[in-house]
C-alpha cells in the first residue's frame, strides 16, 4: 500500500512518519523530493528558491516525481510505502504559484507516476497560530521564506484538490499532540492493511 503523508511545512508529517516506521518494521520510508540521488539534487535546488520560472520549478518537481516512482515506488509496490509528500503537494504548491489549473496538473502528475496514484492520502491541516509558532523554532528554507500567507494558500489548495481525487483520504488536525496523532494514524493504517 502506497500512502502519501501531505501537508505544508512544519505540520508534523515527518515526525509522524519517523514514529510509524518503528511500528511498521517492513515499511519503505521515502520522501519527495529527496528520495533518490536525483531527488537530493533537485531538493537542494528547490529549497534554495532560486528558480525564476515557476514552470521550471514545476517541471523539476515532476522530474523528481518520475524518477522517484521508477526507483522507489514501482519496485516496492507490494510493500507498505510511507512517503513524506508526493503529487498532492506538487499540485498544491503549483496552484498557489498561479498560472496553472488542477486538471492540467493532475494530468502531468499522472504522466510522471505512470498513472499510478497512491492508495491513500493522509493530509495534515494546521492553523496560522501553530504554523507561526513552529516556523519560529526552525531555520526556514527558501520556500518557507515565501511567508505564512503563501503556505496557508498552499494548504487551502491541497484541501480543495484532495476532494477532487478518487483516492481515500484521512484529514489530520496537526494542532493536536504528537501521541494522539500517532495513535490515530497507527489505527488507520493498521485497519487499511
Amino acid at each position: 500500500m502506497y500512502i502519501l503523508f501531505e501537508g505544508i511545512d512544519t505540520c508534523g508529517k515527518s515526525t509522524q512518519i519517523e514514529l510509524l516506521k518503528h511500528r511498521f518494521h517492513n515499511s519503505i520510508v521515502t520522501k519527495e523530493p529527496g528520495g533518490t540521488n536525483f531527488g537530493v539534487e533537485a531538493r537542494s535546488i528547490l529549497l534554495r528558491d532560486e528558480l525564476k520560472s515557476k514552470r521550471a520549478e514545476l517541471l523539476l518537481f515532476l522530474a523528481d516525481r518520475a524518477e522517484h516512482y521508477e526507483e522507489v515506488i514501482k519496485p516496492n509496490k507490494n510493500k507498505l510505502i510511507l512517503s513524506d509528500r508526493g503529487f498532492l503537494s506538487g499540485i498544491g504548491y503549483a496552484l498557489a504559484n498561479g498560472d496553472f489549473d488542477f486538471q492540467s496538473l493532475l494530468h502531468l502528475n499522472k504522466f510522471s507516476l505512470e498513472d499510478t496514484l497512491p492508495d491513500r492520502i493522509i493530509l495534515f491541516i494546521t492553523d496560522r497560530e501553530t504554523l507561526t509558532q513552529r516556523s519560529k523554532e526552525k531555520q526556514l528554507d527558501g520556500i518557507e521564506l515565501r511567508g505564512l500567507e503563501y503556505l496557508m494558500l498552499v494548504q487551502t489548495k491541497m484541501q480543495e484538490s484532495i476532494t477532487n481525487l478518487d483516492i481515500p483520504y484521512l484529514i489530520i488536525d496537526a494542532t493536536k499532540d504528537i501521541a494522539s496523532i500517532e495513535k490515530k494514524l497507527f489505527e488507520y493504517i493498521n485497519k487499511e492493511l
